[in-house]
């Protein structure tokens, strides 16, 4: 069986933005599985890899960025915004936005494990994507 013919087109855009980003210091449960954290979990559903810049914007300061990252075609990719170093890593209790770009199509949705009491919450939703 010829996986390639079974695959649907690629989907997605090219710029996304999270308005929404919050990384909590504290945390509840086991390292690193609960710790609280951000994620953009990305889809690459195309035929090239995807090259990804992330900005990340403040309330009161100058964005950070640019964060570089790869997704290879066909592939996805959970980045957790704990894990960003370089340029800088992220500060922990502050408000964030993020916008994501990619040279070719991609799919973006935000997860958010807030594990600072032992009842955790997770959110997640689709990010908004433009061109």
């Amino acid at each position: 069986m010829n996986v390639s013919t079974q695959l649907p087109a690629p989907i997605g855009r090219r710029r996304w933005a999270i308005a929404e980003g919050y990384i909590p210091s504290a945390s509840t449960g086991p390292e690193p599985a609960m710790t609280s954290h951000e994620t953009a979990c990305i889809l690459n559903a195309g035929d090239r890899e995807a090259r990804v810049t992330i900005w990340i914007y403040f309330s009161d300061r100058d964005p950070a960025g640019p964060y570089r990252l790869t997704v290879p075609a066909r592939r996805t990719s959970h980045v957790r915004f704990n894990d960003l170093r370089d340029p800088e890593s992220l500060p922990r209790d502050t408000d964030y936005a993020s916008v994501i770009e990619s040279d070719v199509p991609i799919v973006v949705q935000h997860t958010r494990l807030d594990s600072r009491q032992p009842e955790n919450a997770i959110l997640s939703t689709i990010a908004y994507g433009s061109e």
